[in-house]
């Protein structure tokens, strides 16, 4: 689809607007900034279990996958 970002197999999706998709990856770089910054910027334990919905990750898992969903969508919409 002209204008879209493949996000790859098996996610259900197969391509989303390049807009959406710059649009999620400055969410997640600032989701992930939220989660590591230190000082009153930093989402609570509570703050992060309600975005994770008790996935079963802690807050580190969380934030491995929200720097690795940047990641490859930084490449992505590259």
């Amino acid at each position: 689809m002209p204008g879209s970002t493949t996000l790859g197999p098996g996610h259900g999706v197969d391509a989303v607007e390049h807009l959406d998709a710059l649009r999620m990856l400055s969410l997640m770089k600032e989701l992930h900034r939220l989660l590591t910054v230190p000082g009153p910027d930093r989402l609570t334990a509570t703050q992060v279990a309600t975005l994770r919905e008790a996935d079963g990750h802690h807050r580190e898992g969380f934030t491995d996958w929200v720097e690795r969903m940047a990641r490859d969508l930084e490449k992505a919409t590259a």
